[in-house]
């Protein structure tokens, strides 16, 4: 009769694996095998010899859990069985951050399930990072930097591969931001309680509207947006007089100083 010493999963090199792959059932008079049994599955074997046979893991596996594994030949007689573990296919449902800067990336912890067999996470077009989880449900990376970005928000889907598959894509995104530069500002002078134009690119997402001094001395500016090339600023009071300058800064950094002049 057919004995069985051991499943091999051919993609994780142990007895766990996710459906798709090829199993090798390693044993001893296996080359009448006609049958594997997959839990209630009847599977047939892609190839068959005397110490072994290999089968793929049918669609109809369990999502996860452990299924037993026994073959059984072409006179009927069915040998012993050994586990084997199906590996649940990762999930994510967000991220720490909506977004990071496209020159730098940033850190990132992704949300999710089933993430302890990782061994990457994908961000979109951008690239991969190794990773190695530690918990089911979370796992923290550096995103990397998207240098050929050419708009100034680029949405990148991001994944995770695991023993168990990839997760699906789509399902969580995460926003590269270009830095916002300042071409002018209108006056270009002025005192607390003035509003003054800034205008320039990449004013996607602002959040700060910082005036400096001459003695430089900051202050953050009450602005509200207009476009993404212009918004309009309230000139901060406290500061002193002099040559000065404004930045605008967005998840893509801090803009070009430009010069403005406090009176």
């Amino acid at each position: 009769m057919a004995t069985i010493t051991s499943l091999v999963d051919t993609t994780t090199a142990t007895n766990q694996g996710k459906t798709g792959d090829t199993v090798q059932i390693n044993g001893s008079s296996l080359s009448t095998t006609t049958r594997v049994n997959f839990g209630t599955a009847a599977v047939t074997p892609t190839s068959v010899t005397a110490t072994q046979v290999t089968f793929v893991v049918p669609n109809s596996a369990p999502c996860s859990g452990q299924v037993s594994v026994s073959v059984t030949s072409s006179a009927g007689a069915t040998s012993n069985a050994l586990p084997f573990f199906v590996i649940a296919t990762p999930t994510t449902t967000g991220t720490s951050v909506t977004c990071v800067s496209a020159a730098t990336g940033g850190a990132v912890t992704l949300f999710g399930t089933n993430f302890l067999t990782g061994t990457q996470v994908g961000v979109g077009t951008v690239g991969n990072v190794a990773v190695t989880p530690t918990q089911p449900n979370q796992v923290t990376f550096t995103a990397p930097a998207n240098p050929g970005q050419v708009g100034t928000v680029s949405t990148q889907p991001v994944t995770i591969t695991t023993a168990g598959g990839t997760s699906s894509s789509g399902t969580t995104q995460i926003d590269y931001y270009l830095a916002p530069a300042i071409t002018s500002v209108l006056p270009t002078s002025g005192t607390g309680g003035d509003q003054i134009t800034v205008n320039g690119t990449g004013f996607v997402g602002v959040d700060t509207v910082t005036f400096t001094d001459s003695a430089a001395a900051t202050a953050t500016a009450v602005f509200t947006p207009v476009s993404d090339t212009q918004l309009v600023a309230t000139v901060p009071g406290g500061l002193a007089a002099g040559a000065g300058t404004i930045t605008v800064h967005t998840c893509g950094g801090n803009s070009n100083a430009q010069a403005f002049t406090l009176t």
